[in-house]
């Protein structure tokens, strides 16, 4: 029986989630998962699988009409999707990502009015902050709402990397807003937007252009957003109060690193499978290549690094659920996990010898993969100067 990625003290309904999710993956992600990648399809069939299992409210509230479950838990099924393909964790991880926003800074009405449609899956989320001129500088955004006589306001600009911008039908919006505000990062607030899924113009000032075409993470659009004047009310402000929308999102993204750890995690995983599988078979100079040392310290090192990455992962989602501070390890937790993750696919890869560069073999696939997870929600060197900035508040001389 597999030993990696074993986590301990799980209660018997987290168990009984986890095992649930692992057999969807086996029996729906898996066998279908390197094709749709291929043919760059959106997998409209497990997401449906998704929302019957009620992984669209698995941290929803169950007031709200969602499972009520820990980030942990959250994580930890995240990992086993990953397993299977990275893109369908990418559709969950942007949609968590707004409901959690909501559950923590919407107002009542908003929370009201959108968590039970998301925990059912007819409300999919999309959140935005980058644009195409600032990457992981979220303070030089210039996508910008004018606060209108009527109270409402006009929103112009451009948007980029939006994951699920074709298929949400509601997006979680950075935007300056003059407040008065002698900082630039209380000069942010964050809009829900509205929008028909699709392509097009979605909602009046509203349009997604098309998919971005990108080397890995297919299946799952990746867009820009223009707004062209849209108008919108100030009662879609999160919180119904401008100028807190860069803690907001930032709260949001740091439960993002959780998830992009578990994601790490899960793609290493199955490329240690792949790997492991494939080094007792194939032989090579009389035997199979796993016993030949080369591999078989491959073999080890990409083990090792699964088990600190996970444990690292899980230490992060355990300390937000019970209440603490957690961006260091949280940023711990998505640099040594994606790390780990591109450096054991690739271990992988070359356990493959030539057929890894053959697109019959899962692990081209995985290959591909992988880098994503060293950009997405804060490239590597943002994370390391989260980490560094933290040490230095943690050990002040």
């Amino acid at each position: 029986m597999a030993r990696l990625c074993e986590t301990d003290g799980l209660t018997d309904d987290q168990t009984e989630i986890l095992k649930a999710v692992r057999q969807f993956v086996e029996k729906e992600i898996l066998p279908v998962a390197t094709e749709l990648e291929h043919r760059d399809e959106y997998p409209t069939e497990i997401v449906e699988g998704l929302k019957e299992l009620g992984l669209f409210g698995l941290m929803i509230p169950e007031e709200y009409g969602g499972l009520g479950e820990s980030l942990l838990t959250y994580a930890l099924a995240v990992e086993e999707i990953a397993r299977g393909w990275m893109s369908v964790s990418g559709i969950i991880n942007t949609h968590f990502i707004v409901a959690y926003m909501l559950l923590q800074h919407g107002t009542e009405e908003q929370k009201q009015k959108y968590l039970p449609r998301m925990a059912a899956g007819e409300v999919r989320g999309a959140f935005s902050m980058s644009e195409p001129g600032c990457g992981s500088d979220v303070a030089a955004i210039k996508t910008k709402a004018v606060k209108g006589d009527d109270g409402g306001y006009s929103i112009t600009g451009q948007k980029m990397w939006l994951t699920n911008g074709g298929s949400a039908n509601l997006v979680a919006v950075l935007v300056k807003t003059d407040e008065g505000a002698d900082s630039v990062y209380r000069n942010m607030t964050t809009f829900l937007v509205e929008k028909e899924e699709g392509f097009g113009e979605t909602a009046q000032g509203v349009t997604i252009p098309g998919k971005i075409e990108k080397m890995g993470y297919k299946g799952v659009d990746t867009t820009e957003m223009v707004l062209e004047g849209h108008l919108i009310s100030a009662d879609q402000i999160l919180g119904g109060e401008p100028g807190k929308g860069f803690y907001q999102m930032m709260d949001g993204v740091e439960v993002g690193r959780v998830n992009v750890a578990a994601r790490g995690c899960g793609v290493a995983n199955r490329a240690f499978e792949l790997g492991v599988t494939y080094a007792q078979q194939r032989e090579t100079f009389g035997k199979k290549i796993a016993e030949h040392q080369a591999v078989l310290f491959r073999l080890a090192e990409m083990a090792t690094k699964i088990e600190a990455a996970h444990q690292m992962m899980v230490r992060a989602a355990r300390k937000k659920d019970a209440g603490a501070r957690n961006d260091l390890e949280a940023g711990m937790a998505k640099y040594l996990a994606s790390e780990y993750c591109s450096q054991v696919v690739e271990d992988s890869f070359r356990i493959h010898g030539g057929y890894g560069f053959s697109k019959e073999y899962e692990i081209e696939r995985l290959y591909r993969e992988a880098p994503m997870l060293l950009i997405g929600e804060g490239t590597a060197d943002i994370q390391r100067m989260i980490i560094g900035r933290r040490l230095l508040e943690d050990y002040k001389v």
